[in-house]
């Protein structure tokens, strides 16, 4: 018998940018033709529902999150909040005096 390729062909071959420009055009194409499928705000919660169970299945990734939301709120109670560079700022170091 013979060998099947396993090489990829098509939308397949192209990377995750070419891909997403093509998805796009073709998402605005729809808009502008009037078939473009707009979520319901039910059809929206059902779907953020769903999302949300599977999520949520993730032990380890709760987890993650729980202890990140702990620490966020640990860190305010203590008046100290965490910058864009990660580090400890407490607020009277950015008070301006003059």
């Amino acid at each position: 018998m013979g060998q099947m390729s396993e090489s990829k062909r098509g939308f397949a071959a192209m990377n995750a940018e070419q891909q997403r420009q093509i998805a796009s055009q073709g998402g605005k194409a729809a808009h502008e033709k009037g078939t473009a499928h707009e979520f319901t705000s039910e059809e929206a919660r059902a779907a953020g529902r769903k999302g949300g169970e599977v999520v949520s299945q993730n032990r380890e990734h709760m987890a993650t999150i729980g202890r990140k939301g702990a620490e966020a709120r640990s860190q305010a109670s203590n008046g100290t909040r965490k910058s864009r560079g990660d580090h400890d700022v407490k607020p009277s170091e950015h008070s301006h005096q003059g």
